[in-house]
């Protein structure tokens, strides 16, 4: 790459006029080259003032455009970035997420100096809310967290994904376009086969980037259902994961449930049921004292609803996805096509 890489840093939204305005500022207080970046946002088709606020800041900085997004998910959203997109490396913003003056210049460094394919930084979760504090306490698990070594800002090396992620321009020519059938893990999902295809991916900890996770429980349920299902349908389409984590939540359900279902001629329910809710509870006062000791009777609760939510999704999503594949023939295929 050349010193200066033309940039482009890419943003899929919709309905999010509360967060759009921040992402967008923290994207032009960048201390890279003004010159060297351009802004594109593809937006679902919101329904709030998100457009309009856009509109507003693209009339101050020409280097922000508006790209539609007929296929409304995230995943079609980058497609459609890229297919726009004039620059070599293509940084993936998140815009529920705050990002240091450094993070676009910091992502082209850690390209050049480990030869990756992509790179990222750690998932600093940050609050607004008492629930999103309790939530960014579990968070700051391995328990709420599987161990994925992306969401540990201590963390430093070749990983199996990282947080949005900065991509050479050229490893879409080699593994294709974001899955635009992925409704969820799409990140994962590209990650994925950016592996297979012999690639790199890098976690850095001088890429720092922050976000604000879901603020009530019903989100995070919903949230993480979907998660499980994004890697059921991602499991099912590759026949592999990079990682058996995210099989935890869903064999803690099947465990759970069948230990249930025998409980009337066996004397483990009780005992299983106990230990897992001494351990979420041991858990949760570990990480939960750190925000304060009020919130981690919240914490030890959102433990099995992140596992449960995940796990039923898991399991929904592989009896859904395997009756009815929604990949055959059109794998790495987009409405975009790649200039």
């Amino acid at each position: 790459m050349t010193p200066f890489p033309f940039v482009t840093v890419g943003m899929p939204c919709l309905n999010e006029e509360s967060y759009i305005e921040p992402c967008i500022r923290c994207v032009q207080s960048q201390d890279y080259p003004a010159d060297r970046m351009e802004i594109l946002v593809a937006d679902g088709g919101s329904t709030d003032r998100t457009l309009e606020i856009i509109e507003r800041l693209a009339a101050e900085d020409p280097r922000i455009r508006v790209i539609p997004n007929p296929g409304r998910v995230q995943a079609a959203g980058m497609n459609e970035i890229i297919g726009a997109a004039r620059g070599e490396v293509i940084v993936r913003l998140d815009v529920h997420g705050e990002y240091a003056s450094s993070y676009v210049r910091k992502c082209i460094e850690v390209l050049e100096r480990t030869g990756a394919d992509n790179v990222g930084g750690a998932a600093r979760a940050r609050s607004r809310t008492w629930f999103q504090r309790a939530l960014s306490a579990a968070l700051d698990s391995p328990l709420g967290v599987g161990g994925s070594r992306y969401r540990s800002a201590s963390n430093e090396g070749f990983v199996d994904t990282v947080f949005n992620g900065a991509f050479r321009r050229s490893v879409f020519d080699r593994v294709g376009l974001y899955d635009p059938g992925a409704i969820t893990n799409e990140d994962a999902e590209l990650n994925q086969r950016i592996l297979q295809s012999g690639g790199k991916i890098y976690l850095s900890r001088e890429i720092e980037a922050w976000y604000y996770p879901r603020d009530t429980i019903t989100g995070l349920a919903r949230q993480y259902f979907k998660y499980g299902r994004g890697r059921a349908r991602t499991l099912l389409k590759h026949k592999t994961l990079p990682t058996p984590r995210p099989l935890g939540p869903f064999l803690l359900v099947v465990s759970g449930a069948a230990l249930l279902a025998t409980s009337a001629i066996q004397p483990f329910t009780p005992i299983a049921f106990g230990l897992y809710a001494s351990a979420c509870g041991l858990e949760a006062a570990r990480v939960g004292r750190k925000a304060g000791w009020k919130y981690v009777p919240v914490v030890w609760s959102i433990f099995p609803v992140m596992h449960v939510a995940h796990g039923l999704g898991m399991g929904t999503g592989l009896l859904h996805y395997w009756r009815h594949p929604d990949w055959p023939g059109q794998e790495n295929t987009s409405t975009a096509t790649i200039r």
